[in-house]
């Protein structure tokens, strides 16, 4: 007898008037009818059923589903490897969203209050929430990282545009003293290390020589922030490591 249209619409989670629908533009008549001449639909027209409801969740138009569906030279397996193939773009796609998602959830974590004009006209290409990623997945949860975020929520377009302001400096500094040939270990490159760890202190938390080790490390082998790091200066990122872990001794032996 076959299986009527509100059964139908049921297993698929549509309505009838839906159904109604694909019969009256010829994308889904049912197989048979009853004595009383209610739609009746197969197993085969069910297949069918699911086929377009797959197509249709992925944006396709009714016409087009049409199209793939009734095309002559697709056989079961075409359409599954064509599935196959669409679910897995979707999936890129979908993943590719969530990060987005999550890349924005992490800026407002960070307080990064800023319009995109204003975040473009303050850092340019060198958007700092591409690192919140790294140092949430390091430290999330801790003491250090909560108030960090608490303190950089009050920060203003000014206070962000002074912070680059003293990163740039401090960079261009760090890049002459690399082409001058100083070695990590040299007095100038200690100074620049300990300045390093002040502009830390000063904007984000309170940074001993213990943490700024573990951030050196970071700098290293963190793809983004070896990037920064290295766009200073070629070789910048592990130069400074070294210069961080002198400087962290120094102090040490300073008591």
């Amino acid at each position: 007898m076959g299986h009527s249209v509100g059964r139908v619409a049921g297993y698929a989670g549509i309505t009838v008037r839906t159904l109604h629908h694909y019969d009256a533009i010829g994308l889904l008549s049912p197989s048979g009818r009853s004595a009383a001449g209610h739609r009746r639909y197969s197993d085969a027209d069910l297949d069918r059923l699911q086929q377009i409801l797959f197509y249709r969740e992925l944006g396709f138009p009714l016409e087009e589903v049409a199209v793939l569906l009734d095309d002559p030279r697709a056989d079961p397996r075409e359409h599954l490897r064509r599935q196959h193939r669409l679910l897995t773009a979707r999936i890129g796609e979908l993943q590719r969203m969530a990060a987005a998602v999550e890349h924005a959830m992490e800026a407002k974590r960070m307080g990064i209050n800023l319009t995109p004009e204003e975040k473009f006209e303050v850092f340019g290409h060198k958007d700092p929430e591409a690192y919140a990623e790294e140092t949430a997945r390091r430290w999330a949860g801790t003491t250090t990282h909560e108030a960090t975020l608490a303190r950089v929520a009050g920060y203003t377009k000014d206070d962000w545009r002074r912070m680059k302001e003293e990163v740039d400096a401090w960079g261009a500094a760090y890049a002459a003293l690399m082409e001058s040939g100083a070695a990590p270990g040299s007095a100038a490159a200690l100074d620049l290390a300990e300045a390093h760890r002040a502009h830390i202190t000063k904007w984000f938390f309170d940074c001993h020589p213990k943490l700024h080790q573990d951030l050196a490390e970071m700098y290293v082998t963190d793809a983004h922030y070896r990037a920064f790091y290295d766009a200073m200066h070629e070789g910048l990122a592990e130069h400074l490591r070294s210069a961080i872990r002198a400087n962290a001794r120094r102090l040490a032996d300073r008591g």
